[in-house]
This record gives C-alpha cells, sequence and structure tokens, in this order.
C-alpha cells in the first residue's frame, strides 16, 4: 500500500485513538449520555472513514494493476471481489 496513504490512515487512527479515550474519561466522569453517545457517534464515523480509505486505496491498486496481462486482470478481480466484501462488512 501507498506510504502517504498509510501515514494518512496512522493519524486519523490516532486522533480515534484519543477520541475513545476522551468518552471513557467522560464515561468515568458521569457526563451526560447525549454527549457520549455524541463522541462515540464522532469516533464510529472516523473509523469507518478509515476502514473506506483503505480499501478505495486496495481497490485503486487492483485496477491499476489489472490494466496489464491476462493473469494479472484475474487477480486484480479477484482482489477488488475481496475488496468489495469488506467495503460491505464496513457499509
Amino acid at each position: 500500500m501507498d506510504k502517504q496513504i498509510l501515514a494518512d490512515v496512522l493519524v486519523r487512527l490516532r486522533r480515534i485513538q484519543g477520541q475513545v479515550g476522551g468518552v471513557i474519561q467522560m464515561i468515568e466522569d458521569g457526563r451526560e449520555c447525549q454527549e457520549v453517545i455524541t463522541q462515540l457517534a464522532a469516533a464510529s464515523r472516523a473509523l469507518d472513514r478509515a476502514g473506506f480509505k483503505i480499501i478505495a486505496t486496495g481497490m485503486r491498486q487492483c485496477v491499476l494493476a489489472g490494466n496489464g496481462d491476462d493473469t494479472a486482470s484475474a487477480e486484480a478481480r479477484a482482489d477488488v471481489a475481496q475488496l468489495e466484501k469488506l467495503f460491505l462488512r464496513l457499509a
């Protein structure tokens, strides 16, 4: 996978890690349910975006690999099918 894309995903995941830590602290502090749920929803969306970014990158690489010979195209189709399954798990 592209190193710049992975670096971006890692930044997102570290930010999410901080959000989750904040949610834990909110619960320990007895914060209002609505506030906790709002932060959980934000963390969940951020996780989804990180996952979609990884899948989109993989799909892009598969499509580019599929522009070669027939063997590469067959492998790319198999990879795209696997990535589609992963995408649907997140959706």
